[in-house]
């Protein structure tokens, strides 16, 4: 077990830094899709043509992807790897519904005793079924997902329930600007793990919107994350600086670097409708992977979209530290052309 921690902690990180306390399932807040980890790792108002947003918020069900199927694939460092399938349909009475599976695999993993000793390997995998409904009144549009985690690591299996309410608001039907509130991942572990007791699942609520000026082919979207809970400014106690008298002095926290921890911020260079470039930015990411004195460009992402005929394919690049880095693949499909041959 000691050996898997230094896994387990990393993706952590990648999801939510360090918040303050710990979280059970933190794989929950990691992003969902390509497009999701171009703009900051969070959204709560970017609509998008791929299902697998109804992972960020299930208020992000829209008529843009009814019968749309995507897969995205994710490679972190090391052997992790994570695998997200979503589907999306409308009902006549029951609203629009999404369908989702979400992967992870930690690689195989050396078990060594306390003596150094190699016993041989073990697997540590996590995985979440996701269904959502939502429903659109005029200029607003709710939802509400549930979700059933899962954690498995040498065949003892935590249990978890949780889940995401969103609403979404879209002013104007003819302008490209939405608000977005999500509250993600209320619930509670039903199963620890053997010798682990109890412990939250990782609240995140959001604010966002998404604007994109007239006549400018640029799309902007901003999001305020952990409204619930103000600090979540990190401090390494061993971290020390020495300043011009030459004294010892403590890090110390700072409202200024504090608020920005709430914000990421993403923009889109739309070159055409099948083609876009994306940049995004999270500042909590950036201080809390940063290493000492390595740059590395902690909390940047880059990424881009490519439309062609039915498919459409995301890439993003995503930099944890100068240690490593996250790339990610999507790639959704729209099937109304086979329902519209069988009706």
């Amino acid at each position: 077990m000691k050996q898997l921690l230094p896994f387990l902690f990393v993706l952590p990180l990648a999801a939510q830094a360090q918040i303050g306390g710990r979280a059970a399932f933190p794989f929950l807040s990691l992003p969902p899709s390509a497009q999701v980890a171009a703009l900051g790792g969070i959204t709560a108002s970017a609509r998008s043509t791929d299902p697998t947003q109804f992972f960020a918020s299930p208020a992000l069900l829209y008529a843009g992807n009814d019968h749309a199927v995507a897969a995205t694939y994710v490679a972190y460092i090391t052997d992790i790897r994570q695998s997200t399938l979503a589907y999306s349909f409308k009902t006549e009475k029951h609203g629009r519904f999404g369908l989702g599976l979400t992967y992870l695999n930690y690689g195989s993993i050396p078990n060594v005793d306390d003596s150094g000793n190699v016993l041989g390997t073990f697997a540590v995998n996590e995985y979440a079924l996701a269904a959502a409904d939502s429903y659109t009144w005029g200029k607003f549009t709710v939802g509400v997902t549930g979700k059933l985690a899962v954690s498995s690591i040498i065949g003892d299996r935590a249990l978890a329930l949780a889940g995401d309410a969103g609403v979404l608001y879209k002013p104007h039907d003819d302008q490209d600007f939405t608000v977005g509130l999500v509250v993600k991942n209320a619930g509670a572990e039903l199963v620890p793990h053997v010798a682990y007791a109890r412990e939250p699942l990782p609240l995140d609520v959001q604010l966002g919107t998404t604007i994109k000026p007239e006549h400018m082919p640029l799309r902007f979207t901003f999001t305020a994350h952990h409204l619930q809970q103000w600090d979540i400014q990190y401090l390494d106690p061993n971290s020390t600086s020495t300043n011009a008298a030459r004294d010892t002095v403590r890090a110390r926290k700072n409202f200024g670097d504090n608020l920005a921890r709430h914000f990421t911020v993403g923009a889109e260079l739309l070159l055409g409708k099948g083609l876009s470039l994306r940049l995004g930015y999270n500042h909590l990411q950036a201080r809390e992977l940063r290493l000492d004195n390595v740059g590395g460009g902690a909390g940047f992402s880059f990424g881009a979209m490519v439309r062609i005929s039915q498919f459409q394919l995301d890439y993003t690049y995503a930099t944890l530290q100068a240690a490593g880095s996250s790339n990610y693949f999507t790639l959704s499909r729209s099937l109304d052309s086979l329902f519209k041959k069988n009706e």
